[in-house]
């Protein structure tokens, strides 16, 4: 077969890019791989420790990770492909399959969801309200609705808080609001924007410490967990464009074996180890109270990076309803857990 200049130095660069590709860790090179999760807090330590633990570099990649300040902004960083994985809610694989991006899990990092906690202004605690429906009744001045703020409208806190508002019967009886990332979201409830928040632990132990908030829904609570979600859910999850794993398959089996290498570490580091490697990224919060969160995480994190299709089926009242307008979705069309399975054997 005759081939022209052209055709022969395009074949070759494809060669050569296949062959790059292949080839990552054993010439020693990195490949770049960008990855996203919400806010730099204990919930995304896998994140974080397979970065500053070596775990992605060891599996060849120079892994960039963006704090996006919202899963709504992680979503659409993955949409529009800025970025390749990310790290948050299980509800959003699930939107961007039900818009036209089919999207993979490929493991969970956790067995419940630690941002379905619900904090309410010490003031209105102080006054008698500890309970949701006594504070869906609290009329704010003009007669308005209690304003509880997720990260963002869409995000996972926004997911498991309309559903813990609807398990009580009382979600339309609130005004849902975004309040953003750490500063904001705490900033908003101390100043009374706010009457109550979604929170990850180290939001509703500061807002406690500090005086200014009181807990209304504490999912640390297994009878009030129970309550509403019955069994496990994979709330935390790693997901990814199909797109992007039939791109680059070996680039995605080198991302989840260095995010599975970080959640055994978790499983056998102390609380203190944890601390050194994520304290330094959470630089808002104090010692004391970030290593609280790591106990807290280490009574839920999945450790096997497992994502069953039980659990997924105990997720899907949370995420197939009228209200996240998600429309039902298989396991098998949401899963791939081949890349997990290699990272176990291995």
């Amino acid at each position: 077969m005759n081939l022209d200049k052209r055709q022969f130095l395009a074949g070759s660069a494809a060669f050569a890019g296949a062959s790059m590709t292949w080839s990552v860790k054993a010439f020693g090179s990195s490949a770049e791989l960008k990855a996203s999760h919400s806010v730099n807090t204990t919930i995304y330590a896998p994140h974080m420790v397979a970065k500053a633990k070596g775990f992605a570099a060891e599996e060849g990649l120079d892994l960039q990770l963006t704090e996006a300040l919202g899963g709504s902004k992680v979503r659409k960083l993955i949409a529009a492909e800025q970025v390749s994985y990310a790290l948050g809610d299980s509800s959003h694989p699930l939107q961007l399959t039900n818009r036209g991006k089919p999207t993979k899990i490929l493991l969970a990092t956790d067995n419940r969801c630690s941002y379905a906690n619900i904090v309410v202004r010490k003031e209105l605690a102080d006054k008698g309200i500890d309970t949701v429906e006594k504070l869906a009744e609290y009329k704010r001045d003009g007669d308005g609705k209690p304003v509880i703020a997720a990260t963002g409208i869409g995000s996972g806190t926004w997911v498991y808080g309309t559903y813990v508002l609807e398990s009580f019967g009382v979600n339309d009886k609130f005004n849902w609001v975004a309040g953003g990332g750490s500063k904001t979201i705490l900033g908003g409830l101390k100043a009374g924007k706010f009457d109550a928040i979604m929170a990850v632990p180290a939001w509703q132990f500061r807002a406690m410490d500090e005086g200014y908030g009181a807990p209304l829904y504490d999912i640390a609570n297994k009878e009030a967990w129970d309550k509403v979600f019955g069994g496990k859910i994979p709330a935390s999850v790693v997901y990814v464009l199909e797109d992007t794993i039939n791109a680059n398959p070996e680039l995605a089996q080198s991302y989840v074996s260095a995010m599975y290498k970080a959640m055994q570490w978790l499983g056998n580091s102390s609380e203190e180890e944890i601390y050194k490697v994520v304290g330094p990224l959470m630089p808002r919060f104090d010692e004391a109270l970030v290593k609280r969160e790591i106990a807290y995480y280490k009574k839920i994190w999945q450790f096997d990076a497992s994502f069953p299709k039980e659990d997924f089926g105990n997720g899907a009242k949370v995420w197939f309803r009228a209200k996240t307008k998600i429309k039902p979705l298989d396991y098998e069309a949401v899963a791939d857990m081949s890349f997990l399975g290699k990272a176990q054997k291995a």
